[in-house]
């Protein structure tokens, strides 16, 4: 009887082993076992093949599971045969599903969860034999549970995910969690990367109202005090009309071919300085874009609406920008868009946009059929609405401030009070 005793013991044990390594293989983090694999790491590889045929897993550690939970119940109804008598079944019910629950499921997943990188680069090797030595049996398994569900109309395809790898990137993101402003700037910048083959140039591009442009007909004199005047090193030549961009003069060319003719500046030839204009249509997108930047060796591009006029300029800097935040230098005009104020709303100037406001407040206001603050009031509001006028969308109050013409220039934005959770 003691012998039957320790083997239920063992059985327990080996029962225990079998559900934490259910648990911590199913629960690894699989971009650490890649990064750790990558690094030399034999129980990380075996971790990835092992998660590569997961079904075979499952069902080798689940076969192993009921096994040994099954004898272990057999053995002790037998031990309880000889004391109880005809009420072994009863109490060996009731002891072992207390045991198994308690020592074999709950502890050992528990720890397992809290530890599961750790434990799943552990267990690998030793449930890497047991798995296959238990493939036959998991094939089978797997064989009549495909069949089964089949009778039943219903079909697995692994192979296809109802969400995205971005959106369990996203997800993952927002799992990020922590109110420093480091976090906070981490959390930002991931996903400005994931909105890179989303976002159109379009919505970050500098409108040509704001751009600074030079008439190439303009005497030399005039044209070199506009580019001193200027904070750019590129600016867009003009001729006849602002439409027709001639070409993109660079300030350092400029200087060269000023020093190389001190003598006969009247004679120099500023269409011929410039480079040649590169015109992009507002629909592409921030990675197309970037990666054309970098193809091309390039910083500057012309954006240009489907019928080809003018909309405005997109930089490699503007694309930067948007994973990184506002990068300024001390050339850079500095222009502050958003003014907290004493009573938690904020004064935000309607050139301001959408995605700089929720990158930088933490906001999560919709810029998919307006890019800037003024726009999404026009679309919303659906009217040029008046000053002092007031809406709520969104759960925010936006009263609008000052007007230009047609024109939301300055609009007051009160967020939503945030959200108390009761622990």
């Amino acid at each position: 009887m003691l012998a039957i005793t320790i083997a239920i013991i063992c059985l327990i044990i080996i029962s225990a082993f079998f559900s934490g390594s259910e648990t911590a293989l199913t629960a690894a983090s699989r971009p650490l076992m890649h990064q750790l694999e990558s690094k030399g790491s034999h129980g990380a590889r075996i971790v990835n093949q092992l998660d590569a045929r997961k079904g075979r897993l499952l069902g080798a550690i689940l076969i192993g599971n009921n096994l040994v939970n099954i004898l272990a119940s057999a053995l002790a109804t037998s031990v309880l045969l000889t004391l109880v008598g005809d009420n072994a079944v009863a109490y060996a019910t009731i002891i072992m599903t207390v045991v198994v629950v308690l020592f074999a499921e709950i502890l050992p997943k528990t720890y397992a969860v809290h530890n599961a990188d750790r434990m799943a680069i552990l267990i690998a090797p030793v449930i890497q034999p047991i798995v296959f030595l238990f493939s036959p049996l998991s094939w089978a398994a797997q064989r009549v549970v495909r069949l089964t569900l089949n009778i039943c109309g219903l079909k697995l395809r692994p192979e296809e995910s109802f969400f995205s790898q971005t959106e369990i990137l996203r997800g993952a993101i927002e799992l990020h969690q922590g109110e420093e402003e480091t976090v906070t700037r981490e959390r930002a910048m991931l996903r400005s990367v994931l909105d890179l083959a989303e976002v159109e140039v379009g919505e970050i591009m500098s409108h040509r109202k704001s751009v600074y442009m030079i008439n190439a007909d303009d005497p030399l004199p005039a044209i070199v005090e506009q580019v001193l005047d200027s904070p750019y090193t590129r600016l867009p030549l003009w001729r006849n009309d602002t439409d027709n961009i001639v070409g993109v003069l660079h300030a350092k060319e400029l200087l060269r071919a000023l020093k190389a003719l001190p003598e006969d500046q009247a004679h120099l030839d500023i269409e011929a300085l410039a480079a040649k204009p590169w015109f992009v249509p507002e629909t592409t997108r921030l990675l197309d874009q970037l990666q054309a930047f970098r193809d091309r060796h390039e910083h500057f591009a012309l954006v240009v609406d489907e019928y080809g006029s003018l909309l405005g300029v997109v930089t490699l800097e503007d694309i930067l920008e948007e994973i990184v935040g506002d990068i300024t230098d001390e050339h850079d005009i500095s222009v502050a868009g958003i003014r907290a104020q004493a009573d938690g709303s904020y004064i935000i100037d309607g050139s301001v946009t959408i995605r700089d406001l929720n990158r930088e407040m933490e906001w999560s206001l919709p810029d998919e059929e307006a890019s800037t603050i003024a726009g999404l009031i026009l679309h919303e509001s659906r009217r040029i609405p008046e000053v002092g006028q007031t809406f709520m969308f969104f759960g925010f109050r936006f009263e609008i401030l000052r007007r230009q013409r047609h024109q939301i220039t300055a609009v007051r934005v009160t967020p939503p009070p945030p959200q108390v959770t009761s622990e």
